[in-house]
């Protein structure tokens, strides 16, 4: 059997982003890794402070983590993209403060069009909660203001 491939995928540290920037002092600061595929996957311990039912995560949350797993694989490729587009489907509750992995991947791509799924898993591998979105790819320079045109969004 072999051992996954991941490498980290760094964030600037001034990212105010709620789901993965570090400057964000109360946001849910998820940490990203690359596959040797492209895909992104995320390992997280999400809190408690989170929930929405008692032990579980808000649904709102759970859209965030997906929208979180898409919108990196789409950076990894170098693009800057903005959701258009997404739909969630809440498969089983999502506990907080358990181990979970989100994995995301680029589907298909024409033009500045980019479809993307996601899911959320659980440690026997039982997908909780799943997403499919559509982005659309924005210039760096009107979403980061001061950015080279030319410089990977993968911050």
């Amino acid at each position: 059997m072999s051992k996954e491939q991941l490498t980290p995928l760094v964030h600037m540290a001034q990212n105010r982003c709620f789901g993965c920037g570090p400057a964000n002092p109360i946001g849910l600061h998820l940490d990203f890794f690359v596959a040797e595929d492209q895909s992104v996957v995320c390992l997280p311990l999400v809190a408690d402070l989170f929930e929405g039912p008692p032990g579980m995560l808000h649904g709102g949350v759970i859209a965030t983590l997906l929208d979180e797993a898409m919108s990196k694989a789409v950076r990894v490729r170098g693009l800057t993209a903005m959701t258009r587009q997404m739909d969630v489907e809440y498969l089983r509750p999502v506990p907080s403060a358990t181990a979970i992995r989100i994995e995301g991947m680029l589907v298909r791509s024409e033009g500045r069009r980019h479809w993307t799924e996601a899911k959320i898993v659980n440690e026997k591998s039982v997908t909780l909660a799943s997403a499919k979105a559509l982005f659309i790819q924005v210039r760096a320079s009107r979403m980061f203001p001061g950015r080279p045109e030319g410089r990977p969004a993968v911050d």
